[in-house]
């Protein structure tokens, strides 16, 4: 029988535990695995973790806490290497110790004879060679509990108390403890205990807590308190779905779940009802009021898909009384479904069109004007995009024309997220054709990444215009992004570009959209037209790597700025065919070597023009010429009918040609004209075969 490994005695679960004022419920998930994972990464260096320990976080609303299985009391000893002088440094002409080496020896506290010479990259080298202890959990934990608490992200922090310390809420209490031994230290403020607390309400006072192991239990049934974010969830969940009933399902996406969960700390969900008379205004307001507001679960019916005068709260409560909790929720509800049934209500009084003149008085931007002007210029500018495409163009002028008169309507002023849906709600009630009311609501999109995209011609027009408005006026008045920052959401408006150019496969061209684009600025900001379209390049770029393009692929179609962007996946893909070819690799370096070529010629001022073919003296330019208008000729109709992918494969009938004029002929000769000839037939090459694609960009 195998002999088993024996367990470290002084090994143990750690449990570190914080508990403080309610965290802010949108980041508690988030706060929570961003601590366990920098208090286990650290313990990890110090070598505190043995093999195969296991990090746990629990978040509540009033605790964060880490349990790392198989942490040491003491970090193990182990062997250390100090370096010291070269040997060159380290000896004198007869060998004998210089003050150099004798002086390391001493730092060390060890003979010259005890130092071990060993080599290195950098040649011959004395070094000592210890045993380094290993530090004490006693002596750090605190330290390395603050440390994490120090990298967590948050926004905002608070002050208590007369002292200085800092935090995202107040801190009332710490628990350390190692098995069942009690950690000392000091974190925050709060000084080390094995006594957790319980629910607010539900638990009476301090419990002592006699092993780390023994915490999520013990929580659970002594404190009424499931400790676990993602357990937690998971019982949410579970009587979320029970109490709508086999007819129903939820309304509600992870990022409400999340903030449900934290929120409570012993989930109990009751249900409630509200007056049928609210499912007169848009379910937008509704489940917009219900969600954001009390976060309270909507209803909807699964075989018509409309939604229920029923919905779900959570309660960090349970009574034996529910009807009284639901009573209380549907009073307050009830309330707020009456101001937006009275917003909009009221809102459709006054037509969009009439609201438009009022947008002159709301700002768009200190420097780029008001919300009207900014009308104005979508509404020129899809146009223009309108009669490029398919779209109407009255339809698209008048739906431009209103696409932001929402803004001065009550609804949106109470609910900002529904710009554009509500101004397509009031657009119907108005008596505007569909497609304007659909398109002031698509115009937004997409809000944000994987969001659906505009699905009409008129919709894709006013959308394109809208964002190539906010990136010009910004990027022509400085306001670019830089790092993380993207106050203006920059980076989402150019991939929805990028994404209905591409998705929705329109022939325009990029360079043309920006400039006119700027053009409606009539001066007003800075043309930036090339810091736009780079800005546009890069995000495309970052589209296609995620569609699953190799970065080489994606940089040798991007790197030529291409103007129809539309057509990128189909260059992407005859790229791939022409790397597939035997011919690929060799034609790929040797558009690399003339890349570098006629750069390095560029840079000594070299000027160069057309190939004449007179001037042609070797047989393997004069073979070259030749090969290469054959085979330009052949793929000029391929390249034109669209077929990339003949296109490139046409120019493997190169290779031999190629090869042969490397082989053969020096291009930067002696005789100018020459020369000049030689450079000019390189260029010629490289110009007609990366019609597509950069092949150079292909060559590792």
């Amino acid at each position: 029988m195998a002999k088993q490994p024996v367990k470290d005695a002084a090994s143990a679960t750690l449990l570190v535990e914080l508990l403080t004022e309610e965290l802010p419920p949108k980041a508690l998930r988030l706060l929570s695995e961003a601590f366990v994972k920098a208090l286990a990464e650290d313990l990890r260096g110090s070598d505190f973790l043995e093999p195969g320990s296991e990090a746990q976080p629990y978040a509540t609303p009033r605790r964060l806490a880490a349990r790392i299985t198989r942490v040491h009391e003491r970090a193990p000893d182990k062997p250390v290497e100090m370096s010291g002088p070269s040997v060159k440094a380290a000896l004198d002409v007869k060998g004998q110790p210089t003050q150099a080496l004798l002086g390391f020896a001493k730092k060390h506290g060890v003979e010259v004879s005890k130092l071990v010479r060993r080599e290195t990259p950098k040649g011959e080298f004395f070094f000592h060679r210890d045993i380094a202890k290993g530090g004490h959990l006693d002596a750090v934990l605190a330290i390395k509990v603050e440390a994490a608490l120090g990298k967590l992200p948050i926004p905002k922090v608070m002050r208590w108390g007369a002292g200085e310390t800092q935090f995202a809420r107040p801190v009332h209490g710490l628990v350390m403890l190692h098995g069942s031994r009690v950690v000392p230290g000091k974190v925050l403020g709060a000084e080390s205990s094995n006594k957790i607390h319980g629910h607010r309400f539900l638990s009476g006072g301090a419990i002592p807590l006699k092993d780390a192991d023994d915490y999520e239990r013990t929580l659970r049934e002594q404190g009424k308190v499931i400790a676990g974010f993602a357990a937690r969830r998971a019982l949410i969940m579970k009587a979320l779905e029970g109490a709508a009933g086999a007819g129903a399902a939820l309304v509600a996406d992870d990022a409400l779940l999340d903030e449900i969960t934290a929120l409570v700390e012993w989930p109990a969900v009751y249900a409630g009802e509200f007056g049928r008379e609210f499912l007169e205004v848009p379910e937008e307001c509704l489940v917009l009021s219900m969600q954001r507001h009390q976060k309270y679960v909507p209803l909807r019916e699964k075989a018509t898909g409309k939604l229920l005068s029923r919905f779900l709260f959570v309660s960090n409560l349970e009574t034996k009384q529910p009807r009284e909790i639901a009573h209380g929720n549907e009073r307050v509800l009830r309330a707020r479904l009456a101001d937006a049934k009275f917003f909009y209500n009221q809102d459709r009084k006054t037509r969009l069109e009439a609201r438009v003149p009022r947008l002159a008085g709301v700002v768009h931007h200190g420097k780029l004007g008001s919300q009207l002007e900014r009308v104005e210029r979508i509404q020129l500018l899809a146009g223009k995009i309108a009669h490029q495409t398919d779209a109407d163009p009255l339809l698209t002028g008048r739906a431009a024309w209103l696409s932001k008169a929402d803004l001065l309507t009550e609804m949106v002023g109470e609910f900002p997220e529904l710009q554009g849906t509500m101004g397509c709600y009031y657009a119907l009630n108005d008596g505007e054709p569909k497609a304007v009311a659909d398109a002031i609501e698509a115009h937004y999109h997409p809000a944000f990444a994987g969001d659906v995209l505009p699905d009409t011609p008129v919709g894709i027009a006013v959308a394109l215009a809208d964002k190539l408005d906010t990136l010009t006026g910004l990027f022509g008045i400085g306001q670019v992004p830089t790092g993380d920052r993207d106050p203006f959401g920059l980076r989402r408006a150019a991939l929805g570009i990028v994404r209905m150019l591409v998705e929705r496969r329109l022939a325009l061209s990029l360079p043309d959209l920006v400039g006119a684009a700027f053009k409606e600025y009539g001066g007003r900001v800075a043309d930036a037209h090339a810091a736009v379209e780079s800005f546009i390049y890069d995000r495309l770029t970052g589209y296609l790597k995620d569609a699953g393009y190799s970065t080489l692929e994606v940089d040798s179609v991007v790197s030529l700025r291409p103007a129809r962007i539309d057509l990128a996946p189909r260059q992407l893909e005859a790229v791939r065919a022409f790397n597939k070819l035997p011919e690929a690799e060799s034609l790929a370096a040797a558009n690399k070597r003339v890349a570098n070529i006629l750069r390095q010629a560029a840079a000594k001022g070299e000027s160069f023009a057309s190939t004449e073919s007179d001037k042609l003296q070797e047989p393997a330019e004069r073979e070259l010429y030749s090969a290469l208008a054959i085979t330009a000729n052949n793929a000029k109709g391929l390249y034109e009918r669209g077929d990339f992918t003949g296109f490139l494969k046409t120019f493997a009938a190169l290779k031999g040609p190629v090869d042969a004029f490397f082989d053969s002929v020096m291009v930067m000769v002696d005789d100018p004209e020459l020369r000049r000839n030689r450079l000019a037939l390189l260029a010629d090459l490289r110009s007609e075969m990366n019609r597509v694609a950069d092949l150079s960009k292909l060559a590792a």
